[in-house]
């Protein structure tokens, strides 16, 4: 929500507060339907609101209205609530009681931590003959000689000031002592105007100090900000000053830290104006400190990349299931969707190689195993869980996404040396054989177990081997013995 709003760009920044507005009472109306008219109750604290207006003509039934916390400086237009029983403006920077003769209703008023310092204003309150609490704790007039003595005795409908209760013989003996107590508090209240008057000069000329500084300082060339004070100074005294600034030069986060400090550690009075100032310094940091932690745009995803490969992408983190069909040649998706969320806001697409999917604009992409047909697809969504179930028929072959790998320079060789270069081994690629010795093999070959034979003129007849000569059968040595029969 933006509380301020700058309304020129050029010297020191404006900055206009919050204002009560429709759209705001109406917010927090919630617990009545968002109807203003019939509201009993609403918190308005917090808000940074300046300036109290509207609720008396918009919800005339208010009986509780709070708003603490904020920056309201006088009590206007509630006197149109005829029925408001309780009003907090705890911690504003009210500096009178006034406009609250209207509230015929009015029970209780907390007025802790204002800058109530005319405690005269209190006989205002005689009109409303219902009130019976008040709280003025935190403010000026307390400080006062006779405060308490002074609000009994002014006030006769109370029953408690500041959470005590007064009893009879207080209020007997406030009334005794009132023409006393009224002389001593016009007293110390005139004292404490003329003080106010001093004070608002001073913030005054503080803040038009401030503003003449800002329109006089010149930005350098570290990004800080400098006065035209040494523009009459000597040439030497600027060249000495530049040297130093050249060779020690500021950190702007130290010069930062140190206004900051500075600021929060230079004692002032509490007024209405520092109260203000200060409330203006923290917006301001916390305005620098979200702009510090704006966040760049991104940049677009990328979804296919400059050589055509398909990205797997899964933004939504949504779980799914691939599977194929294998009897119905199809391949299918089982994306788990959000149960509750509405189908309008699913996009499908299908292409050949791959499926797409915008949940809510989050990207689901995923490359598919085979090729489909886009046209034959089907999307269904379950209405019990909410899956998203993608039907594709397979087409004939597969798609396979080559990818192109850069070759090596080529190291080429001098023929002189005795080596190929490899243009020439390419334009000699011949399938190279191992020649084995047949001597050394050692596995039986089962080529020549059985004998061929050769095919003579008839075509019944086949060559047989001639009988070794006798000679073979009989080795060196040997002598037949006529006596040993022959073997059979």
């Amino acid at each position: 929500q933006t509380l301020w709003t700058q309304q020129r760009s050029d010297g020191p920044p404006v900055f206009t507060l919050r204002k009560v507005t429709e759209d705001l009472i109406r917010r927090r109306a919630e617990h009545n339907e968002c109807e203003i008219f019939s509201l009993e109750e609403v918190s308005l604290h917090q808000q940074d609101i300046e300036r109290i207006e509207h609720l008396d003509r918009w919800c005339k039934e208010l009986r509780i209205l709070y708003l603490q916390n904020n920056l309201i400086p006088r009590i206007e237009n509630v006197g149109r609530l005829k029925k408001l029983e309780y009003l907090n403006l705890a911690l504003n920077n009210i500096e009178v009681i006034e406009n609250l003769e209207g509230c015929e209703s009015l029970q209780k008023l907390d007025l802790t931590v204002n800058f109530v310092g005319r405690l005269s204003s209190v006989e205002s309150l005689r009109h409303n003959i219902h009130l019976r609490e008040l709280f003025l704790v935190g403010n000026p007039c307390t400080q006062f000689e006779g405060y308490r003595q002074f609000v009994v005795a002014a006030l006769p409908q109370l029953k408690s000031l500041d959470g005590t209760e007064i009893s009879r013989s207080e209020r007997i003996r406030a009334s005794q002592g009132l023409e006393e107590a009224r002389r001593c508090v016009a007293e110390q209240e005139q004292e404490y105007l003329r003080r106010r008057a001093e004070e608002k000069e001073e913030a005054r000329r503080k803040e038009a100090g401030v503003e003449e500084e800002k329109k006089e300082r010149k930005p350098g060339f570290d990004g800080r900000w400098y006065t035209d004070i040494n523009n009459t100074a000597p040439e030497s005294e600027k060249n000495k000053e530049n040297q130093e600034l050249n060779e020690n030069p500021k950190n702007p986060e130290e010069d930062e830290e140190q206004r900051e400090h500075e600021f929060w550690h230079t004692p002032c009075s509490f007024t209405p104006e520092s109260r203000l100032e200060a409330h203006r310094h923290l917006e301001e940091k916390r305005r620098a400190k979200e702009k510090g932690k704006e966040k760049k745009p991104k940049a677009p995803r990328t979804l296919i990349t400059a050589d055509g490969r398909v990205l797997n992408i899964n933004e939504p983190k949504l779980d799914f299931c691939l599977t194929e069909d294998e009897e119905n040649n199809t391949i299918i998706l089982d994306l788990e969707v959000y149960r509750h969320m509405d189908t309008s806001l699913i996009d499908v697409d299908v292409q050949p190689s791959y499926a797409r999917v915008s949940v809510k604009g989050k990207i689901f992409q995923v490359v598919l195993p085979a090729e489909v047909k886009p046209d034959s697809s089907t999307a269904q969504r379950s209405q019990t869980t909410g899956h998203l179930l993608l039907t594709m028929p397979r087409a004939e072959g597969e798609i396979k996404v080559t990818k192109t790998v850069p070759r090596p320079p080529r190291v080429r060789q001098n023929r002189r040396s005795g080596g190929l270069s490899e243009d020439d081994q390419r334009k000699n690629n011949v399938p190279e054989r191992l020649e084995v010795d047949p001597s050394k093999r050692t596995a039986v070959d089962l080529a020549n177990i059985v004998p061929r034979q050769i095919a003579k003129e008839g075509p019944m007849e086949t060559s047989r081997p001639d009988p070794p000569a006798a000679e073979d059968h009989f080795s060196e040595g040997f002598v037949d013995d006529p006596d040993v029969p022959p073997l059979i």
